[in-house]
């Protein structure tokens, strides 16, 4: 039976914001890199992490209707090697607490904060992640 990949990857997360140029200068400290992509002070994007995965900031302006204006719904989380530093920076600039530093099962640990523009930032430490990205650095010898 052939696997059918219907999700192969996060190609883009978009974070809505009534202020895009406050958003653009917290992100840019936060991630330390200047958007690799703007359009018209009113889109944004960096490409960030080990496989360049994209966060976008976008004029509120431009949300669907009925998106939500306020943290809510699903939480993307991001890979991060040091969880409680982390999530002590984010707190120190000025995001809030969403879900504290929660221990899963296995090594997994969980947080998500609000960013100063309402939207839900989730980090976590995640083994599975350092075993897929060490099995990419390093694939089996072919046989």
């Amino acid at each position: 039976m052939q696997k059918i990949q219907t999700l192969r990857g996060l190609s883009t997360i978009s974070f809505w914001t009534d202020d895009v140029p406050a958003a653009r200068a917290w992100y840019t400290e936060l991630l330390g890199a200047e958007p690799y992509f703007e359009r018209g002070g009113a889109y944004m994007e960096w490409r960030i992490g080990d496989h360049e995965h994209e966060l976008g900031i976008i004029d509120r302006s431009w949300a669907p209707p009925g998106a939500a204006a306020g943290p809510g719904g699903a939480v993307a989380y991001w890979h991060v090697d040091d969880i409680e530093a982390v999530y002590d920076r984010l707190l120190a600039m000025g995001a809030t607490e969403y879900q504290p530093i929660t221990k899963r099962e296995a090594g997994f640990v969980t947080a998500a904060v609000t960013d100063p523009f309402g939207n839900v930032l989730g980090i976590m430490y995640s083994p599975h992640y350092l075993d897929q990205l060490e099995a990419l650095r390093n694939p089996p010898p072919a046989s």
